[in-house]
C-alpha cells in the first residue's frame, strides 16, 4: 500500500512525499493522503509508471469526461495537480502525461489506474484554504479565489 511521510515544514507549510506500491490506484492514494493529513490547499507533482491508466477529456457539451483506457505499460512523464476543498471535503484534481513504448505521449485528467512499479508524488501545502465552486457555465468545480474576500 502507499506510504506517505512529511519531509519538511516551513512557516506552517508542510511538504510530503507519497510513494505508491504496485497495483495502487493513484487517485485513491492521493485522496486518502489529502483526508489523512487534512490538506485544504496543496499542489502536487510526480513521476512513475502505470501498467494501465484511465484518462479523461472534459466534454463541455456533455458536461462529463470522455474516458480513454490505456491498457499497457506507460511511463508517467508528468503528473501535476492540486488539492482544494469542495463542499468541505478535500478534492484532488490531477492531470497526467504518459509515455508509451514507441515514444508517443497521451494525456488528460487522471481518472484511475494501476501503479507499476512505483509512483512518487511530492505534495506541497499552501498556507491558505482553496475552495471550489461549481461554475454554472461549464458544470466544473473551479477554484474560487474570491471566496472569503467579500
Amino acid at each position: 500500500a502507499m506510504k506517505i511521510r512529511p519531509v519538511d515544514e516551513t512557516d506552517g507549510r508542510r511538504t510530503f512525499v507519497l510513494v505508491c506500491d504496485r497495483h495502487d490506484d493513484p487517485v485513491e492514494a492521493l485522496a486518502g493522503a489529502a483526508k489523512r493529513f487534512d490538506l485544504r490547499a496543496a499542489s502536487l507533482s510526480g513521476i512513475g509508471a502505470f501498467s494501465g491508466v484511465t484518462i479523461g477529456f472534459f466534454d463541455r457539451s456533455r458536461r462529463d469526461y470522455i474516458r480513454r483506457v490505456i491498457r499497457e505499460q506507460v511511463e508517467v512523464l508528468s503528473l501535476l495537480g492540486n488539492i482544494a476543498l469542495d463542499q468541505g471535503e478535500p478534492r484532488v484534481h490531477v492531470h497526467v502525461v504518459v509515455g508509451r513504448a514507441d515514444g508517443t505521449a497521451m494525456g488528460g485528467h487522471l481518472l484511475g489506474g494501476s501503479v507499476d512499479p512505483t509512483l512518487e508524488v511530492t505534495i506541497v501545502e499552501s498556507p491558505a484554504t482553496l475552495r471550489r465552486r461549481t461554475d454554472p457555465g461549464s458544470g466544473l468545480a473551479l477554484i474560487d479565489l474570491d471566496w472569503g474576500s467579500e
